[in-house]
């Protein structure tokens, strides 16, 4: 599409659809047979769409996300479409109200999608309009070892493996012992063997003397990070487990806006850091909070989100690694490619978001 130097809104529209989940999710956070998504598009008067989509977990939150999310744009009326000037008038919109939750997942969503139609009105990439180039990120499978029966674990370590020839994988644990917990370990690395890099998540199912036993009678086991083994904001009892474990820990999908994610790396509550879209912010919550990772010298991956978090990452000083899940995919027109567990993002104007609008259609509600 030709350049254009101003875009102007011209309409938002918000949908919700729902999608079954190939390996339904079983975590500390609950069960889920199928995952929401909100799509959102900004349409220009120019004619450019931008495109981006929230994962709110609960199929009912398009009920106070969608009307926030078009309460925020009311402020893009008539005003040329520039995201930071957005970023600080939303932040500002929302003083009395709250900068956390609903309020500042509306205003990432919409800032995804501003930033997406940019890069298509340029004619580039949204890495390279970062800053960035485009091409290959290392990244690990998160579509599957949930909380499921031990005896299903080998199985399906070895398929999450063999879907993109991935060289990490992620599993959940947490599990009612730490026997279990090792157990599934030995299950997972049997299946797998030595050179696998494994990653996991206790998804803020542990309480501050769980965790103190249960990390440190696991942090032998040679896994990449331990992630969230506390609640997310606790940051005093992270940073205690930070200290004293030999594994490095991880957090961030929960951490909300970039002053947050200081507040975080201040008290040194983490390793490592893994923000999630549509709580940092979008976009440029993630770029202002990549600038805080990079200048304490934070490993940063990231949580959900593979199209546009790939191009963030490939404008991230401290890029660590993409975590892949391809819950999206059935509603995407191309979807991204895992090869020899490295995701190449692809050299196409945009965020590398259009819809299937087929699949949309079958799956709206």
């Amino acid at each position: 599409m030709q350049s254009k130097n101003k875009l102007t809104l011209e309409g938002i529209e918000v949908r919700a659809v729902s999608i079954p989940m190939r390996r339904p999710i079983v975590s500390k956070v609950g069960a889920y047979p199928e995952w929401p998504f909100i799509l959102i598009d900004v349409k220009t008067k120019e004619g450019v769409v931008g495109r981006s989509y929230l994962e709110p977990y609960l199929r009912e939150a398009v009920r106070y996300i969608g009307p926030a999310i078009l309460d925020l744009a009311d402020m893009l009326k008539g005003r040329q479409l520039a995201p930071l000037d957005f970023f600080r008038d939303a932040m500002n919109k929302l003083h009395l109200i709250g900068r956390q939750g609903v309020s500042l997942i509306a205003a990432a969503g919409i800032d995804m999608a501003i930033w997406d139609a940019l890069a298509k009105a340029a004619g580039l990439p949204l890495a390279a309009l970062l800053g960035g180039s485009v091409g290959h990120l290392r990244t690990y499978n998160t579509n599957g070892l949930w909380l499921i029966p031990l005896d299903r674990l080998g199985e399906e370590a070895e398929q999450l493996v063999a879907e993109g020839n991935f060289n990490a994988i992620k599993i959940r644990l947490g599990r009612p012992s730490l026997r279990e917990d090792m157990e599934a370990l030995r299950t997972v690395r049997d299946a797998i063997g030595p050179d696998i890099e494994l990653m996991c998540d206790f998804n803020q199912g542990l309480a501050l003397h769980e965790a103190i036993s249960r990390c440190h009678g696991l942090d032998d086991q040679g896994l990449y990070w331990f992630e969230e083994p506390v609640v997310f904001d606790d940051y005093a009892h992270s940073a205690q487990l930070a200290r004293e474990l030999k594994t490095p820990v991880q957090i961030g999908e929960n951490i909300y806006g970039p002053r947050s994610f200081l507040q975080a790396v201040l008290a040194q509550a983490a390793d490592l850091y893994m923000p999630d879209l549509m709580r940092i912010g979008g976009v440029t919550g993630w770029m202002r909070s990549a600038a805080i990772a990079g200048a304490s010298g934070h490993p940063m991956s990231s949580h959900l989100y593979p199209e546009v978090s790939a191009h963030l990452l490939r404008a991230t000083e401290t890029c660590d690694w993409l975590e892949w899940r391809d819950w999206g995919n059935p509603i995407i027109a191309e979807p991204f490619e895992v090869k020899d567990g490295f995701v190449n993002v692809p050299n196409r104007p945009g965020n590398g978001i259009d819809w299937n609008e087929d699949a949309v259609s079958k799956f709206l509600y």
